[in-house]
């Protein structure tokens, strides 16, 4: 008997449906690239699928934040999440090896990176954890704001509570730069900042701009220190579940709504800064080379954990391998 899962986490037989719904969640709000890719991500496998398969997006973390999303993907109960490279580390620890500080120079570098060898390795190990790894969308390079002062120097980050996401690697940079790194998910963070809880926050100009951040932030600094990617992740035993011109048309849609995404990540930076600037940001570039010789003590560390990895991440960023 062939089974599908729907959604509200039912199983059925498939024979009992003219469609099985596939419920995907992720955590940004509507205008982000994250969103988009998602919406369009549902468009394609519909299409490609003759409506055999429809998937039901929660955006704004509508089916579970990403933590609650990879338990249930793991369990079977959820099948797709746009989620976030920090809460997945939380299962597979390597993909936080993407976020070394100052790693890309540029979006297409971590691209190309994670389109070669380093995204190969990378599933092969999601999927030892239960996720089947469909694409690596963007989340862009991430900046800091705060509300105390223009970061100019890592000496003023000194003790600064700067809210990050439950991410080993990025609690990492801001104790190696002095701060005081809180965890706290996404969905938690504008009002932490609205009432102080945290002094500040790091994240890509897209994802400040469409969660109304910048509403209650003095000051975004273009710190560019680390990286973040989306791994769009299924759950693998929803996966094993369908039957193969399925799992074709849902692969197939992931890697384009990717690159729409990823195109959408790109042209985000610029405009979005026009648009906080003149709701009263106030905006500074930074000398990356001190809080780059104020971070290295990271890469000592994660190179002891993983060496091959890091090594394999950093030569293919520096265009020593593909």
């Amino acid at each position: 008997m062939k089974y599908a899962f729907v959604a509200g986490s039912m199983l059925v037989t498939s024979s009992a449906l003219a469609a099985q719904t596939l419920q995907m969640t992720h955590s940004a709000a509507e205008g982000n690239p994250k969103w988009e890719a998602s919406e369009l991500f549902a468009e394609l496998v519909q299409e490609a699928t003759d409506a055999e398969i429809r998937i039901d997006v929660g955006g704004n973390s509508q089916y579970g934040d990403d933590m609650e999303a990879l338990t249930q993907m793991r369990l079977g109960t959820l099948a797709l999440s746009a989620n976030s490279q920090g809460t997945t580390s939380s299962v597979v620890p390597q993909f936080s090896v993407l976020g070394l500080p100052f790693l890309f120079d540029s979006l297409p570098t971590a691209w190309r990176v994670m389109d070669g060898k380093v995204g190969d390795e990378l599933k092969k190990l999601a999927e030892q954890n239960g996720l089947v790894l469909l694409a690596m969308w963007d989340n862009g390079i991430r900046h800091v704001s705060n509300n105390v002062k223009p970061i100019e120097k890592p000496e003023d980050l000194d003790g600064l509570k700067i809210r990050t996401p439950p991410d080993e690697m990025t609690v990492d940079i801001f104790e190696a730069l002095g701060a005081n790194p809180t965890p706290m998910n996404f969905s938690e963070l504008y009002i932490a900042l609205q009432q102080g809880v945290v002094d500040g926050q790091e994240n890509p100009l897209m994802n400040i701009y469409s969660s109304k951040l910048h509403e209650v932030q003095d000051y975004i600094s273009m710190t560019g220190h680390k990286y973040e990617s989306t791994p769009v992740l299924m759950s693998k035993m929803v996966w094993d579940s369908l039957a193969p011109e399925y799992q074709e048309a849902i692969q197939e849609a992931a890697l384009e709504a990717g690159e729409f995404n990823r195109k959408a990540s790109l042209e985000a930076d610029e405009e979005l800064k026009s648009q906080m600037i003149e709701a009263g940001v106030e905006f500074n570039e930074v000398d990356k080379q001190p809080f780059v010789q104020a971070t290295s003590s990271v890469y000592d560390a994660w190179r002891e954990e993983y060496p091959e990895l890091v090594d394999m991440v950093v030569e293919a960023a520096q265009g020593d391998a593909q």
